[in-house]
């Protein structure tokens, strides 16, 4: 999930306009909340029915293009929604108050539809079959999770997910311009979100085929990822935030590799 937003001021008139509003982007939050909590347990084959190592069989080829094709999916409408210019044509057909939860809203829905029709591929590439090993391991997933989660509410996590933007709007209240914040681990390294996500996928006691196919897709496209989203924070921020991309690292604590 990109971490930067687009503020809007509320769109007048109508209350039950503002309602409506208020509920769409409530259920596209809701939304969200089951989609990322089922996340977890997809990647890492808890508590849910279909993992990412579960599901009907396929070929190796099929399941490569089928995994290939859900992750093209939200890889484009991901992008391509969080463009300026998509933005600027699309709220010429949608309230300015739902964009964001339009986004999310379709986010979402794309990873549930990943999720159902995601082909295993069950060949084991590493299997760490020491207990205490596999549980360090275990862990470590959980902690990328935990960063993912908090990094969110450092900055402003309801905004974030487009509910501060259609409680506002309920109340007639207009947002505040974005201010550059740079909380806890965003001293640390500029894309803690993301970094979270990487390690999340990565630390995996059981590595099959498809979750490595998994991890590395999205990783590659993170990395594609944040270099659009860092052309959009120039562009808002401007020299503040050059200066911070030239001290803080894009991924990885202390080390700057760009």
């Amino acid at each position: 999930m990109t971490e930067t937003q687009i503020v809007h001021p509320p769109v007048p008139g109508n209350p039950i306009l503002r309602f409506t509003a208020f509920l769409f982007g409530g259920v596209a939050y809701l939304t969200f909340l089951f989609t990322i909590l089922y996340a977890i347990g997809f990647v890492s084959g808890l508590a849910v029915p279909k993992t990412i190592d579960t599901g009907p069989k396929a070929g190796l080829f099929e399941a490569i293009a089928v995994n290939l094709i859900l992750m093209s999916l939200f890889a484009i409408q991901h992008s391509v929604m969080a463009r300026k210019s998509f933005k600027h044509w699309w709220t010429l057909f949608i309230p300015r108050s739902v964009e964001r939860s339009t986004y999310v809203l379709c986010a979402s829905l794309t990873l549930l539809l990943l999720f159902w029709q995601w082909r295993p591929m069950p060949t084991v590439i590493w299997n760490v079959q020491e207990p205490e090993m596999a549980m360090v391991i275990a862990t470590v997933s959980f902690v990328g999770w935990v960063i993912v989660f908090t990094s969110t509410f450092l900055i402003n996590h309801f905004e974030l997910f487009g509910l501060h933007q259609v409680a506002n709007n309920l109340v007639g209240r207009e947002m505040q311009p974005p201010v550059f914040r740079t909380p806890f681990f965003y001293r640390f390294v500029r894309h803690p979100i993301y970094l979270g996500f990487i390690i999340a996928f990565w630390a995996a006691p059981v590595m099959t085929a498809g979750h490595l196919l998994f991890a590395a897709v999205t990783t590659a496209y993170i990395l594609v990822g944040i270099k659009l989203e860092e052309r959009d924070l120039v562009d808002m921020f401007g020299d503040q935030y050059r200066r911070y991309r030239e001290r803080v690292s894009m991924l990885i604590p202390w080390h700057k590799l760009s």
